[in-house]
């Protein structure tokens, strides 16, 4: 039995009829609503009755259609796809629109059209996804942030003023476009079959191994597709997508060169993936000059240490070794004889890798010629569209030069040419880690941007 004193109350919990001074306010919120009453509000609508809640409808995604890639290597696309049923992988493909594409081209004041412009229009891409910029300026790193800036693209295509793409460069890429992790696609730039042969003879070095290490994929076709690194990739040869460029701080305007390399290990640590397609190709000349060659080494080494002394990575350990090797050949007065042995080992490797680079630029000239043949088709089957300027394998200068390669005439360059590459890589190096890189204000350096739409 309840005490009699909580009987009155307990009565008056237990009635339906409302007290005379009842007051709706007073009720208590209902948490759920009868049959034929309207909803109930939400606390939220309480506390704040005059806000409403606004559904908004997005728009459907769009429906992918998936198969493999073409020419994408099972392990670039098990990369690519972590974690994927491996019954499925080989009928996944992504194809979506095109992307637009902004192609930036720097080049120098007063300079003549640049060669990259011819290429660039030729591109076998929809022209009303297609953009050219060329941007006038002298501070390369400035021009191209630039020319990002403006540019209206998804994806960024960076050329050298004298880089000449093969016609259908874009349309092999349409593969990696659909991955949003790959956020930078690149390639080797090569030296095309009409060159002279000095200018053959420093290719040749550049793709070796003993002299460049790593890095001579940059010149050269090496292996398959792949996920790669900065060590790999060449800016004048590189797309990159635009928000990842942008997010990552884009080019630091303090290096040059190197620039590329700092912001391609930026776009790394942020998770993106880099992809080494070794036929995605443009055709570019050699230094013309020995002492041209010379230099452009001095400045790789220079760049390299002040990219070291900005953004230090383990990557750069590699890039010690030529100026530790131009020490040793500093102090080779003062060493025993016991400890010159390694100059002998040093000479035997340099003869082997001459010879494999002999033969194995032969091949690649052979090979090389393949994207020329293919401009050549392009030209043929249209006669209205813009012509690559990308020499014609199958010229008699071409024919020439490709019967004195495989004669091994004017290949004597290429021993003494891997020795100099050491010296001038490390006399730049050592430069570059005792100098303080002093670039203008991005403010006091003029860029002038002329925007291109390919008709």
């Amino acid at each position: 039995m309840l005490p009699s004193l909580w009987q009155p109350a307990l009565n008056l919990r237990m009635s339906d009829e409302r007290p005379s001074n009842y007051d709706a306010s007073d009720e208590p919120i209902k948490r759920y609503s009868l049959p034929g009453e309207p909803p109930v509000p939400s606390p939220l609508d309480v506390l704040f009755p005059k806000t409403e809640t606004v559904h908004k409808k997005l728009p459907p995604k769009p429906t992918l259609k998936l198969s493999l890639p073409p020419n994408m290597p099972e392990k670039l696309y098990v990369c690519l796809n972590p974690g994927f049923p491996e019954a499925q992988k080989k009928s996944v493909r992504r194809r979506l629109p095109p992307h637009t594409v902004t192609v930036i081209i720097p080049t120098r004041p007063g300079d003549a059209e640049p060669q990259a412009l011819a290429a660039a229009r030729a591109l076998d891409y929809p022209r009303e996804h297609l953009e050219i910029i060329v941007a006038r300026g002298t501070q390369p790193s400035v021009q191209r942030n630039t020319a990002l800036r403006a540019a209206k693209g998804d994806w960024i295509y960076f050329l050298d003023d004298d880089s000449l793409p093969c016609p259908d460069s874009l349309q092999r890429l349409q593969s990696y476009f659909a991955y949003e992790n790959v956020v930078v696609v690149g390639g080797p730039n090569v030296c095309p079959p009409d060159a002279p042969p000095l200018e053959q003879a420093f290719a040749a070095v550049m793709g070796s191994w003993l002299a460049f290490g790593p890095s001579r994929a940059r010149y050269t076709p090496v292996g398959e597709a792949r996920a790669s690194g900065e060590k790999e990739l060449i800016l004048c040869n590189l797309m990159g997508r635009r928000d990842a460029l942008l997010a990552a701080g884009g080019f630091d305007e303090a290096l040059y060169p190197n620039e590329e390399n700092a912001l391609m290990d930026e776009l790394q640590r942020r998770g993106g993936k880099l992809i080494y397609d070794p036929a995605f190709i443009v055709h570019r000349r050699p230094r013309r000059t020995l002492g041209a060659f010379c230099k452009m080494l001095m400045n790789y080494g220079r760049g390299r240490a002040e990219q070291f002394r900005l953004h230090p990575t383990l990557g750069s350990a590699p890039n010690f070794v030529p100026p530790l090797f131009l020490l040793y050949l500093a102090l080779t007065p003062f060493l025993p004889p016991l400890l010159l042995w390694p100059l002998a080992l040093y000479a035997v490797a340099v003869l082997g890798q001459t010879i494999h680079s002999v033969a194995a630029d032969v091949r690649r000239l052979h090979s090389n010629a393949e994207c020329g043949m293919r401009s050549a088709e392009c030209g043929a089957s249209s006669s209205a569209g813009p012509q690559s300027p990308i020499p014609n394998p199958q010229s008699p200068t071409s024919q020439s030069l490709l019967t004195s390669a495989a004669t091994g005439a004017d290949w004597w360059r290429v021993a003494p040419l891997i020795v100099v590459s050491h010296v001038c890589y490390g006399l730049g190096f050592w430069k570059g880690l005792f100098t303080r890189p002093q670039p203008k204000p991005p403010e006091q350096v003029p860029v002038t941007l002329e925007t291109i739409l390919p008709a």
